[in-house]
């Protein structure tokens, strides 16, 4: 057999898995819906008292941030579905208005805190919120800015998809004319904040130069990074914080806390052409004088605000929004530096503190320079202070846990709406700072090394003395309304036995019950994502949309792809095996040796004896994934050459793990 014709049957497979990669990684949920066998129920009156009390406690008779929201409204489509080439509808805020709405009270199975968010949210449009700075707000989970220029427009943050920017665009120029943009400026790294870009820019004009692209350092790097290694799991995870499945009525998605929801249209990325650097960098864009604050470490890796000096109005990015942000983010993340954030927000109060206006890139502005700085400073104290106690209870040998009961905030924070917990919570986040500093072991020996959660089910349950008996008594706390306990019970007895079917359902009652009574956007989603799976199954025959766009794809280094093959390599597998690799991008000029030994993948420079060699373009590899040529007529061209044994590939090949996207989590 001749090499090529092995490469054929060993080499080209081997590409198929690396290849596949980054197609998996930035998977997200549809808009297609999963068979509901058991209908969610209503709220109890334990459900009703508790929101009841909400309403009590809360000031709603403050209507400030509605009139804020409203302010300066220029126009809005009657009606807000937008579709993407095919037809399929990737952004539908009809399917929200047919129950959320200014004049609706909230309903018995949402907390009217969260409702009143979700109110807010609806108010979509174009708004004017200064002299030369304009919003489309309510078309993405973010809000898209638009500029004026001397000539154009700059844009900040092009939402998630080309789509919703694109209908964005057109709502500006139908209502302050046809006007060119002149640059894009991309606040930080995450997708919302970038994703729509080539719905307001053509990318031929960022290359002649017509078109600046200004991101912060790293921006680049951490856009396409952050959820590679983990980005399976993080994707799963987010179904259920967001909510994705849920369906749109009072018993299921409400409001994601930053925004309605997030769009699923076609993500793309244009890299930046220059990159702000450090704190007090000046520039002049069309006209337009800009001062930039760098704050890396605090709501993103690489992020940054803006102040414009001859308007005396401040750009904070996603720094503050008028919500508790989050610390950890529940879909999973690194731990963010709730220290560090509220040291950046201080900072902005030192250089901007004659702000007049305040606007970001979610939500509504905020103007008056006594509002503004009351404003950052209530939001720079809720960080500091879940920073500072949490980190005190620690130094006195509370645990994360225990943290999480014991830190509440002060009445002039908790009773600020912009600090309430739509997004982040006080809970999670104090917790989360917990493990930032100490990390998951909370120092007593018993929980060094437990037992796994279905072993230590089975063996809770027999404890309890079994599982009718765990049942009648999580039954009877039900009816009393500690749906908490409940739950804390009864997901013993169903990893002890996922077949008890009254056990299920009894656990997504008491889900449900959290769900309708939870602030938070994403503590909803995530309790009723979990009731509707214990009730339904896992929907694994549900479709997925990706925001693998071929921007997103060309922008990932081999670096990247082999760090991600370093992770699906099995362990158990890889026992004994000795591989060597090397792999050589021809347009890229760079060659990297790959090695299998110690059950270990480790890439770096390319090795003098390996068992084979392939030789590609990176311009091929991503061809090739974006499924643009196919593997056997690139070998046909030549365009991917093969030395040595092919079957080192296979070998290799058999040792990388192909992850479910559509894993467990309440049950086992």
């Amino acid at each position: 057999m001749s090499v090529k014709v092995m490469f054929r049957q060993t080499g080209l497979l081997w590409l198929s898995s690396m290849i596949a990669v980054a197609i998996v990684l930035f998977s997200l949920p549809a808009w297609s819906k999963p068979p509901q066998k058991v209908p969610p129920k209503p709220a109890t009156p334990a459900t009703k008292a508790a929101n009841e009390k909400v309403l009590q406690d809360l000031p709603f008779s403050d209507k400030q941030d509605f009139a804020d929201a409203q302010r300066g409204f220029i126009d809005r489509p009657e009606k807000l579905t937008i579709k993407d080439a095919s037809g399929r509808v990737i952004w539908d805020l009809e399917s929200y208005k047919k129950y959320i709405g200014l004049d609706k009270p909230a309903p018995d199975t949402v907390n009217p805190s969260l409702w009143r968010m979700a109110q807010l949210n609806m108010l979509y449009g174009l708004f004017k919120v200064t002299d030369h700075i304009y919003q489309v707000r309510g078309y993405d989970l973010s809000n898209i800015t638009f500029i004026k220029g001397d000539t154009g427009w700059i844009v900040f943050d092009p939402l998630v998809s080309t789509e919703t920017a694109k209908a964005a665009y057109e709502l500006v120029t139908k209502n302050l004319g046809k006007r060119p943009v002149v640059a894009v400026i991309y606040s930080h790294s995450h997708v919302d904040h970038y994703g729509g870009v080539r719905g307001v820019v053509d990318v031929e004009d960022v290359k002649a130069g017509k078109v600046q692209i200004i991101a912060p350092e790293g921006f680049l790097e951490h856009a396409v990074s952050e959820n590679v290694i983990a980005g399976n799991a993080m994707s799963r995870r987010a179904i259920f914080m967001y909510g994705s499945l849920l369906p749109r009525d009072p018993k299921g998605g409400v409001s994601a806390g930053l925004g309605q929801t997030t769009s699923r249209g076609t993500v793309t990325l244009i890299p930046p052409t220059k990159s702000i650097q450090k704190t007090g960098e000046e520039l002049i864009i069309d006209g337009v004088r800009m001062v930039f604050q760098m704050t890396p470490g605090t709501e993103a890796p690489a992020e940054m605000n803006i102040w414009f000096p001859d308007w005396k109005v401040l750009w904070i990015a996603e720094n503050c929004t008028h919500t508790m942000h989050n610390i950890l983010t529940l879909r999973g993340a690194q731990v963010r530096d709730a220290h560090k954030w509220a040291y950046h927000i201080d900072e902005t109060i030192d250089l901007f503190g004659d702000a007049k206006v305040k606007f970001q890139s979610h939500h509504w502005p905020v103007w008056g320079n006594a509002r503004v700085l009351e404003y950052l400073k209530k939001q720079r104290d809720a960080y500091k202070y879940l920073h500072d106690q949490s980190v005190n209870l620690m130094n006195k040998g509370y645990t994360g846990e225990e943290i999480a009961r014991m830190v509440k905030l002060p009445p002039e924070l908790d009773r600020n709406w912009s600090t309430r917990g739509y997004y982040g919570t006080v809970k999670h986040n104090s917790r989360a700072i917990y493990q930032r500093y100490m990390g998951w072991y909370d120092g007593n020996p018993a929980n060094l090394d437990v037992l796994a959660p279905e072993a230590a089910a089975k063996r809770y349950v027999e404890y309890m003395g079994g599982e009718a008996a765990v049942l009648k008594r999580a039954r009877a706390d039900f009816d009393k309304g500690d749906y908490p306990w409940v739950a804390q019970v009864l997901k013993h007895v169903v990893f002890a036995n996922p077949d008890n079917t009254e056990a299920k359902h009894l656990l997504a009652d008491a889900f449900e019950q959290m769900g309708y009574q939870a602030e938070s956007g994403p503590w909803r989603s995530v309790y009723l994502q979990g009731a509707f799976e214990l009730r339904n199954g896992v929907p694994k025959s549900i479709s997925t949309g990706g925001t693998a766009s071929p921007d997103v794809i060309k922008s990932m280094p081999p670096e990247m792809l082999f760090d991600y093959l370093a992770v699906r390599l099995n362990g158990k597998k890889a026992l004994g095996k000795k591989i060597a690799l090397n792999i050589a991008f021809s347009d890229l000029d760079q060659e990297y040796g790959l090695t299998v030994d110690n059950a270990v993948l480790n890439y770096g420079k390319p090795l003098a004896r390996p068992d084979a060699k392939a030789t590609l373009s990176k311009a091929t590899l991503d061809a090739i994934q974006l499924k643009e040529v196919k593997l056997e007529d690139a070998v046909a061209k030549g365009d991917i050459k093969i030395e040595g044994r092919p079957e080192a590939f296979r070998e290799f090949l058999g040792l990388l793990d192909v992850f479910p996207p559509w894993f467990n989590i309440v049950t086992p």
